[in-house]
């Protein structure tokens, strides 16, 4: 009894050809132009068809091994590396260092299926894809550069958790400032927006999402900052136009960012060892180059839309918490609890009910501004510190943060010395 033969469709379908040349039914010609070969691939076909059947259709090859099949060492080296180093990795990243730290070379699919029959990846289902409006990239270098900060556990509990800034280019897909933060803060990206405008200027505008940091979300906004946050008004000073997305989707491009940066960033820090911000902030320049190296895309304008700063642009007073405040009859003002003495050559009432600005930096430095002009002043009183007013994100922050140790605390006796003698505990009562 003849065993069942295994064919192709495309097997199949040149049998039947092969069969209605034999029958006169098809030249040899149209069979060529039907299935797409040349006519002397379709003699040597048929040749083999009368010479033994449908069996001469069949590949020679089918269930030999391939002749480009994976090296058997190789493949055994690639999986102890996986299982040692890069078990959590995915394919992609796994034979970016297996190609450049090892010198492996073969192909990323050949990882990915190594890593799929030994479990350490699930292939994914592809996802319905949703329906959103196309937005294309813009022209130029620096015409729109999408901000956000993302709170991830960046050192997998080897370190605190932290907030990344991460400043994105529209046109190019180039990571401009990656920057390490305790928390996502006016300050923060006041720090990070002058690393990044001090090594490529300023930007046409900023695109972020509706955080308290860059909108006012009140319905009515009271003050003289016409309804701007700190952040809104030091942009504004820059000519920064700042420009907030209605959906998370409509920043799409730096939202995905932050997801290839939750895996890439993260594995790369923990290979190199990193769990302090400090340590991360030093190598981030080094990151940032690799991944601009690896995923940019060229603009369609070969124009930078970034401007110089300004010689009156003072970012040391621009990127600082302001406020509008009026000298009293005694030269005086008051901020934050505290009371500020002017202290100014000028005649008393020369001074008297001026406007000046009071401009706080991250250190808590005060500045007072009359005319653009520092004054001197000298603090008079400070009353004690009111109960400190904070929003729902830093809530937890606050409450967990490490408190004084207490009046009567030994550590707070260390070094202290008794009858000449150096001692590291206040004495007890009743002690000689």
């Amino acid at each position: 009894m003849d065993k069942p033969l295994t064919m192709s469709n495309r097997e199949i379908t040149r049998l039947e050809a092969m069969q209605r040349i034999k029958d006169k039914r098809l030249t040899q010609k149209e069979a060529a132009r039907m299935l797409n070969l040349s006519v002397r691939q379709i003699k040597r076909l048929y040749q083999a068809y009368k010479a033994r059947g449908a069996q001469g259709l069949v590949s020679a090859r089918r269930g030999k091994p391939s002749n480009h099949r994976l090296n058997a060492q190789v493949e055994q080296q690639v999986l102890d590396l996986l299982k040692e180093k890069y078990e959590d990795f995915g394919p992609t990243l796994a034979h970016e260092k297996l190609t450049e730290v090892h010198q492996i070379q073969l192909s990323r699919e050949s990882v990915r299926r190594i890593m799929i029959m030994e479990g350490m990846w699930k292939p994914k289902r592809a996802k319905k894809p949703t329906v959103c409006q196309m937005r294309e990239r813009r022209a130029c270098f620096g015409e729109l550069v999408q901000i956000d900060g993302s709170d991830h556990d960046w050192f997998e509990g080897r370190g605190p958790r932290c907030t990344l800034l991460v400043y994105i280019d529209d046109a190019t897909g180039q990571l401009l400032e990656l920057w390490f933060v305790p928390e996502e803060t006016t300050f923060a990206y006041f720090e990070a927006t002058r690393h990044y405008v001090e090594r490529f200027g300023k930007p046409i505008a900023f695109y972020s999402d509706k955080h308290g940091i860059f909108r006012v979300n009140q319905p009515r906004p009271l003050g003289k900052t016409s309804g701007l946050t700190q952040f809104g008004r030091a942009m504004e000073e820059l000519d920064i136009q700042i420009i907030c997305a209605n959906t998370p989707q409509a920043k799409g491009r730096i939202e995905r960012a932050n997801q290839t940066l939750q895996d890439r960033l993260v594995k790369e820090l923990r290979l190199r060892g990193i769990s302090h911000m400090e340590t991360a902030n030093a190598y981030l320049p080094e990151f940032r180059e690799d991944f601009n190296r690896r995923f940019a895309v060229l603009p369609r304008s070969s124009h930078d839309a970034h401007r110089p700063l300004l010689k009156t642009e003072n970012l040391n007073i621009i990127l600082t918490h302001q406020k509008m405040g009026s000298l009293s009859k005694n030269l005086t003002v008051q901020y934050d609890n505290t009371i500020y003495q002017i202290q100014s050559n000028r005649p008393d009432y020369a001074l008297r009910n001026a406007q000046v600005t009071i401009c706080q930096n991250a250190q808590e430095e005060v500045t007072i501004l009359y005319k653009y002009t520092p004054l001197s002043y000298t603090t008079y009183r400070k009353p004690t510190r009111q109960a400190a007013v904070v929003d729902t994100k830093t809530l937890d922050r606050q409450i967990n943060a490490p408190k004084p140790p207490a009046t009567n605390h030994p550590w707070r006796q260390y070094g202290r010395r008794l009858n000449g003698k150096p001692i590291q505990q206040a004495p007890s009562d009743g002690a000689d």
